[in-house]
């Protein structure tokens, strides 16, 4: 297997790497990059996978990001592969400019107002930005659905309350960004990629004549 690790990782160091990867985002990201550029497709199959998975970094289903990219990326039929590692376009570094272009968007389209304070740090113990805001949504989904088997008693008020404040306009309001990002992601690289391809080939050729002819090289 090509992408096979030698090296076993516990769950809490893939955890770990998934927040803060080893060598930091910078390097993870020219990983990526060098990933991609190598994947054997055409550059044009190959930047649809991309666009696919910049545009679900715009979405606010976290943790199905992978699924959706690869749906839409089949639905393109663009590479696969090269739209999971593109939706690392949304990371820790990239999630409130992400989040920010999106609730301002949604808000402005449904007429509705964005709570700012939602993307400010905490100004009290009790203070919930949009990162626990979602981390608090998914307690209260799971705690429903234990409800269902358990005695415990089902509340879906903050549940509605997130759906109108925050999920709802983040979907409606990703789009638009999500689309111009994806376009521009898929427009710089097709380019890069066929140029890159040509040079590879290019040097597989002279290898390989070299390696044919080898008092050519003298």
């Amino acid at each position: 297997m090509v992408f096979r690790r030698r090296d076993r990782r516990s769950l809490w160091r893939v955890l770990l790497e998934l927040i803060w990867p080893r060598g930091g985002w910078g390097r993870a990201a020219q990983y990526v990059k060098h990933r991609v550029r190598r994947l054997p497709d055409t550059p044009e199959k190959i930047s649809r996978g991309i666009w696919a998975g910049v545009f679900t970094s715009f979405t606010p289903f976290y943790g199905l990001h992978f699924i959706i990219a690869g749906f839409i990326a089949m639905i393109m039929r663009g590479n696969i592969l090269a739209s999971l590692m593109a939706t690392f376009f949304g990371n820790p570094l990239t999630y409130i400019p992400i989040a920010y272009s999106a609730l301002v968007t949604g808000h402005w389209l449904l007429g509705t107002r964005l709570d700012r304070s939602l993307l400010e740090g905490p100004r009290d113990p009790n203070f919930c930005n949009i990162g626990c805001q979602f981390n608090k949504a998914g307690g209260d989904l799971l705690h429903n659905f234990n409800a269902i088997f358990t005695n415990e008693r089902a509340d879906w008020h903050g549940l509605l309350d997130f759906n109108a404040e925050v999920f709802y306009p983040y979907l409606v309001g990703g789009i638009l960004p999500g689309i111009i990002a994806a376009t521009i992601a898929y427009s710089v690289c097709v380019p890069i990629i066929r140029a890159y391809q040509n040079s590879r080939r290019k040097a597989l050729r002279a290898k390989l004549s070299q390696l044919k002819n080898p008092a050519d090289g003298e």
